[in-house]
């Protein structure tokens, strides 16, 4: 049984935001958890948060049942653009040069090793 999370509108850019992302696709929770937290980026930070929001809502799908027994892993992690918020920066003689602030989207699906080896 997988459960989703999702974050949307993170102010954060979409390809600083897979460097991470791309760090823990396809791991055990336990090490993904690890490898987030000694990652020294700010997008590490909001990616465990989303994360352990995954954990718990496998847990409610799964009463009863423990992530630490049933192998949960992380199955696909997707990272979309977001909105982009359009700025103008001051330029020399008189211009304007265009700032795009940049955010994401982030879909984490966690699911566990033994559902799959039951089908």
């Amino acid at each position: 049984m997988e459960a989703v999370a999702k974050l949307n509108n993170c102010p954060t850019s979409p390809r600083k935001m897979r460097l991470v992302v791309d760090l823990i696709r396809g791991e055990r929770v336990e090490k993904a958890l690890s490898i987030l937290k000694f990652t020294n980026k700010e997008a590490a930070i909001r990616v465990e948060k989303l994360l352990l929001s995954a954990i718990k809502n496998w847990e409610s799908k799964n009463e009863g049942a423990r992530p630490e027994e049933s192998q949960l892993f992380v199955k696909t992690v997707m990272v979309d653009g977001g909105r982009q918020l359009k700025r103008l920066r001051p330029a020399p003689q008189g211009r304007g040069y265009r700032i795009r602030k940049r955010s994401n989207h982030v879909t984490l699906i966690v699911d566990s090793k033994n559902t799959e080896t039951q089908n």
